[in-house]
């Protein structure tokens, strides 16, 4: 272990992000580039407000989500929940389709591929099909990998990305290869310096030496005119680590990117939450009260809310423990090994009937899988179970008919599976945040939408202390 103070100790004092700020938005206005987010994972909303939130597309769509305006959107591709190749194809589907409506409106944009902070994901084949994608005869310079995530406590220090450990002070840091999060059973990696990690996940297709690093030291001494200088110099599609302990941090890398791409630069990113709410220059807003969350009406004042739990991650395991000692919950089991021996719909009628109960007599339901966490006997297998469980989720949802007064989803996969699957969401507001780094959603109505209006909380599996949920649950069933 080590910790943020020492691993910082040797530099200047970080930038300041509001001196930055005004900057950033003058310049975003100046480039006419919409900033179009797609989302391997629906917890990618973690730092932005009032944003439209797509979890289905088609031309039609884009076009008008380019023709807005707003400086950005977000797509929900759900892709880390796929096999590589499926999730390659859609990233050239939807770059294919965004050039095209880009053609028809004339409107530009950039792209970010958001991904999880502590690097799991299908890197680097969503850029590589997102660069095919986009391809008119204009190559890419490169793409940047940022994986900081402040409010998550990740940080890029010397080029290892590191991890706060939940258990001690905010300021104990592990670098990422030692959490559980680099076992991850389909996107597990051996090392957290990122040099390294990208020659690991490439394949060798780029060895460690050819990455460019943004340093501290650069950032911090040089400022936004030296980022743009060492970007100015990046070709053939290299890739970029971007080192960053702080909002001032990123907030210099993205006035220096800002220039480099105003003199003709043309980069992709591969990013967590907090470098996209910098570059699409949306400012930051208190955490939501629980009164602008849920408004209860006559019909919904009595009644419950509903959790699930999908998330296996050791946080989401002692998150759901301290939860279930709640006097108004309820926990509701969905037994795994059941799912998958061919029991998935009994299982599923069982479970929806105990949390529509739960719901009328004004309790939490809280439904969760069951803890131990089973693999299969490769990627693909384990993607398939991870599948086979999600749909029994969704499926339990669907057995209620009470609107709750809320609705919160831990896990990325199981939060999205729940907003478009078991809720029938086509689009969604993201309001803000309830707690740091825990988006807050307004479902809009649709043909298929099942409680349209409903609070929904995306928590992701990696985010949080041990009595985060706990609090989340109080928030909003209390004020």
């Amino acid at each position: 272990m080590v910790t943020l103070t020492d691993l910082l100790a040797h530099l200047p004092p970080a930038p300041d992000e509001s001196g930055l700020f005004g900057e950033i938005q003058q310049a975003v206005i100046e480039s006419k580039r919409k900033l179009v987010v797609i989302d391997d994972d629906p917890t990618g909303t973690q730092t932005v407000h009032n944003v439209e939130l797509l979890t289905t597309w088609n031309s039609s769509l884009l076009t008008e989500a380019l023709r807005t305006d707003s400086r950005l959107f977000y797509l929900l591709t759900n892709s880390r929940s796929m096999p590589q190749s499926d999730a390659a194809q859609l990233n050239h589907e939807i770059a294919t389709l965004l050039r095209a409506s880009s053609q028809a409106t004339q409107v530009d944009f950039v792209i970010a591929s958001r991904s999880d902070s502590t690097l799991r994901g299908h890197y680097p084949a969503e850029i590589a099909a997102l660069e095919s994608g986009l391809s008119s005869g204009v190559s890419f310079d490169g793409h940047l990998l940022v994986p900081a995530f402040f409010e998550g406590g990740r940080y890029t220090v010397n080029d290892t990305h590191y991890v706060a450990t939940p258990t001690a002070t905010s300021d104990t840091l592990l670098p990422a290869h030692e959490t559980p999060f680099a076992r991850d059973p389909v996107f597990g990696y051996k090392t957290a310096y990122l040099p390294d990690w990208i020659e690991e996940k490439s394949n060798g297709h780029w060895k460690a030496r050819q990455v460019v690093s943004i340093g501290l030291e650069l950032i911090r001494q040089g400022g936004a005119q030296a980022v743009a200088e060492r970007l100015q110099h990046v070709t053939d599609g290299t890739p970029i680590i971007i080192n960053a302990a702080s909002y001032g941090d990123l907030a210099v890398v993205v006035l220096g990117l800002l220039q480099a791409e105003a003199r003709g630069k043309r980069f992709i990113y591969r990013t967590a939450a907090s470098f996209v709410r910098l570059r699409g220059a949306v400012e930051s807003r208190p955490l939501l009260k629980g009164s602008e969350i849920v408004q209860d009406t006559s019909a919904t004042q009595s009644r419950g809310g509903i959790v699930i739990v999908g998330s296996y991650v050791p946080d989401s395991s002692k998150q759901l423990e301290n939860l279930l000692q709640v006097p108004a919950v309820i926990g509701i089991e969905l037994p795994v090994e059941r799912v998958i021996a061919d029991e998935a719909a009994i299982v599923s009628r069982e479970v929806g009937q105990q949390l529509e109960g739960a719901i009328r007599g004004g309790h939490v339901g809280v439904v969760y899988t069951s803890r131990r966490l089973i693999v299969g006997a490769n990627h693909a297998e384990s993607l398939e179970i991870g599948k086979k469980v999600s749909n029994a989720l969704i499926a339990a949802l669907r057995e209620v008919t009470t609107q709750p007064r809320f609705i919160i989803a831990k896990g990325g996969i199981t939060s999205h599976d729940v907003a478009q699957k078991g809720l029938g969401a086509e689009r969604a507001l993201v309001l803000g945040q309830l707690a740091p780094g825990v988006p807050v959603w307004r479902l809009e109505s649709g043909p298929l939408s099942k409680f349209p209006g409903v609070p929904y909380v995306v928590f992701p599996g990696n985010v949080g202390g041990p009595d985060s949920l706990r609090q989340a649950v109080h928030t909003l069933n209390r004020e």
